[in-house]
């Protein structure tokens, strides 16, 4: 089940460590677990593509186009300061306007010429905006400005830019940011080849997929290092994506799609615990670290359901006594009526089920991918009702039930719900 997470395809903290800075945005400790970078991977992309009266097709969005609005303001009244015009210049490119970064960034970096976040955001606009020359320049400042700990993810962003300034227009050939070959049978790496590779791979190449969430052929990349690491599953899903999603034509991609699919056919006919052995390295659940900001959300009202967004339920917390605490406005929704889009998750074996759990995300194997406790929501349908198991997506409306004394209960439950697809 785990090639689901393509559906979704596309919170500890430490500081955004460059490429693209934006003092709103920081990042757990990399690598994070390949599902939940998925999901944030698709929702920074998102935030980017603008839709008919501009109505977001993702919370991340609203923030940006929020935060834009208010340095735009500010900027009418004075001139911003370098870390503002940073901030600024980043919220441009998460909204896919690097030409309106690139007139903010340059004269606020010829102003501050020893300013790290100028530096970085401004070579990654020149690269959006395909200036590769200039990207390079200004990527190389990056570099020397950068601390200590950001020094080696601005370096392998330089080299990419590198790399891409040799290449011929239009390819969409992997690129050789580890010199390496992906070579062996699906699910292993020659061994040989594998030593080569850095110890720090797989955060590299999510740090500059997080940075560069448009870019499919830095997909591709994790999806052979997924593969490199014995996940041979979410590589094949991976390199679908980049197929699908992203219409990257390589030929060694779509040859490398078909072996570890066939793979991941062969792996999941044998026990869940068996297909997801793997040995990738990982330091956080998800990568984007965000505070929920409840005063984007719309009113609460009691005759119609309510949207219920998953990140509401992720901002819950544990007190010292190991209960929950919920914020305001999820505890306003306490029993109202609401709706919540998800995956089911039978708890018995049992085709037309009463109950169920749903999921932020799917999982495919209970031994190694557990959800967090705030990822998950029991439903109880109405009384003599069942429906049948749904493998996509599915929109539930029920009453939201949260629980304030079970210890041992679920923190979220939706009763007297009812299951329909996904609009």
């Amino acid at each position: 089940m785990r090639w689901l997470v393509l559906l979704l395809l596309f919170l500890f903290p430490t500081p955004a460590r460059a490429g693209l800075y934006y003092s709103g945005e920081q990042y757990a400790e990399l690598p994070s677990r390949l599902r939940g970078f998925l999901i944030d991977h698709r929702a920074l992309r998102a935030a980017a593509v603008e839709r008919p009266g501009d109505v977001p097709v993702t919370p991340l969005r609203d923030d940006y186009l929020a935060a834009a609005e208010r340095l735009e303001k500010l900027s009418r009244s004075r001139a911003l300061t370098a870390d503002e015009a940073a901030d600024l210049g980043a919220v441009y490119l998460r909204l896919g306007k690097p030409d309106k970064a690139v007139g903010v960034l340059a004269p606020a970096a010829r102003r501050n010429p020893e300013h790290f976040r100028l530096a970085a955001n401004l070579g990654t606009a020149f690269q959006l905006a395909a200036d590769l020359e200039r990207a390079a320049e200004q990527l190389a400042e990056a570099v020397r400005l950068a601390p200590a700990k950001a020094r080696p993810y601005e370096e392998y962003h330089l080299k990419l830019v590198q790399l891409r300034r040799k290449e011929r227009r239009g390819s969409t050939a992997l690129d050789d940011l580890f010199g390496v070959a992906y070579s062996g049978e699906p699910g292993k790496m020659n061994e040989a080849e594998r030593k080569k590779l850095p110890a720090n791979a797989v955060a590299v190449v999510e740090q500059l997929s997080l940075w560069l969430p448009a870019d499919g052929r830095l997909l591709w990349q994790l999806g052979e290092l997924a593969n490199a690491h014995g996940d041979v599953a979410t590589a094949a899903a991976i390199l679908e994506g980049c197929v699908t999603e992203f219409a990257l034509g390589a030929p060694e991609l779509r040859k490398r799609r078909q072996l570890y699919r066939a793979r991941a056919d062969e792996l999941a006919k044998m026990p869940d615990h068996e297909q997801h052995k793997n040995t990738l390295p990982v330091k956080s659940a998800r990568p984007l670290v965000k505070a929920f900001d409840e005063s984007i959300l719309p009113p609460i009202r009691a005759e119609v359901a309510n949207a219920l967004p998953w990140p509401l339920l992720g901002a819950t917390t544990i007190d010292a006594k190991g209960r929950p605490v919920f914020v305001n406005y999820l505890d306003r929704l306490d029993g109202k009526t609401v709706t919540l889009l998800g995956f089911m998750q039978p708890v018995r074996d049992e085709l037309a089920v009463t109950g169920f759990l749903l999921l932020e995300y799917p999982v495919g194997c209970w031994f190694c991918e557990s959800p967090e406790a705030t990822g998950l929501v029991s439903v109880e349908l109405g009384p003599s009702k069942t429906t049948d198991f749904k493998k996509g997506l599915v929109k539930v409306t029920g009453t939201l039930v949260l629980n304030r004394t079970d210890p041992e209960g679920y923190f979220f439950r939706l009763s007297d719900a009812r299951v329909a697809q996904a609009d």
